[in-house]
């Protein structure tokens, strides 16, 4: 029987088989051998033990269209970042590492802004502009009204999406939209682990219908970019490539050095100057980090 893992903890996965419901399965010791880990998104193959108590073994892991390392899980199709229009205000820096982490392992991203009712059209406008240029979809929704919940239901449609983003800004409600029975999917994991809410959250795909899942993605709050170094660092701004081939100097840092592209594209409007601030501030974050306290990909 082949299914997806949806979670795993403990030494138990947990691999949701459509029409069928949630397995507690064991890795056989055979992938311990083979030093190969099951990741949650993998696709698996299960030895059903027990049908009534829904128990089993994993006995195949399929090939893997990807695999990330920040979080661990294998085959996301698109990451969906969820930050709110309002209350509280988008925190653009935030946003912009975590953009950079996803650029770094090339998983495409879309930016939804969720609470969109709380804002006039022209505010709206005014978030919409700092990355008009970078090459990301931007999504408004609200679900209150609710707003833009069938245009983020298109792009879910038939993928594996990575959802993640700070506290506060609804991200539990949309997946409560999008899946009304995700709780009681959760719950049934709790109660199987005996464990409560509470304990340290693992990434945990949530099935919303067919072959679409969505993976709540803690810890995504936090910068952990293995071996990036600053001189990378410009590779994952989308919009600055037009205009490096432009920089006077090699290995230009696009910061102090003159006859920057960059720079330049900067000051004629054509990068935002907040997009630019904060490669600025990751630049020297990145430069204080010793070259042996780099890890690798």
């Amino acid at each position: 029987m082949q299914g997806k893992i949806v979670k795993g903890i403990s030494g138990f996965y947990y691999v949701h088989v459509v029409e069928s419901g949630i397995y507690e399965c064991k890795a056989k010791g055979v992938f311990r051998n083979r030093k190969q880990k099951p990741l949650v998104g993998d696709n698996v193959i299960i030895d059903v033990l027990d049908e009534e108590a829904k128990t089993g073994n994993i006995i195949e892991i399929c090939p893997r269209t990807n695999e990330l390392i920040r979080p661990a899980v294998a085959n996301i199709h698109q990451a969906l970042l969820i930050f709110a229009a309002a209350k509280p205000t988008p925190n653009y820096n935030l946003m912009d590492r975590f953009l950079v982490m996803m650029k770094y392992q090339n998983v495409p991203v879309t930016i939804c802004f969720n609470k969109a009712d709380l804002l006039e059209e022209k505010e709206l406008e005014e978030i919409a502009k700092v990355y008009a240029s970078c090459g990301y979809p931007v999504l408004f929704t609200s679900t209150k009204e609710p707003r833009g919940i069938e245009a983020l239901q298109q792009f879910l449609e038939g993928k594996t999406s990575a959802v993640a983003g700070p506290s506060g800004v609804g991200k539990s409600s949309m997946v409560n939209l999008l899946q009304p029975e995700a709780n009681m999917e959760t719950g049934d994991i709790s109660r199987k682990i005996e464990r409560g809410k509470n304990t340290t959250r693992h990434s945990e795909l949530i099935h919303i219908q067919g072959d679409t899942y969505i993976m709540d993605t803690p810890g995504f709050s936090s910068m952990d970019i293995p071996g990036l170094t600053p001189e990378e660092l410009w590779r994952c701004y989308e919009e600055f490539a037009p205009f490096e081939p432009y920089c006077k100097f090699q290995g230009c840092s696009h910061i102090h050095e003159p006859s920057c592209g960059i720079k330049q594209a900067l000051n004629e409007g054509k990068i935002h100057p907040t997009r630019y601030e904060n490669y600025t501030l990751l630049y020297e974050e990145l430069k204080e980090i010793k070259p042996y306290e780099r890890r690798k990909l």
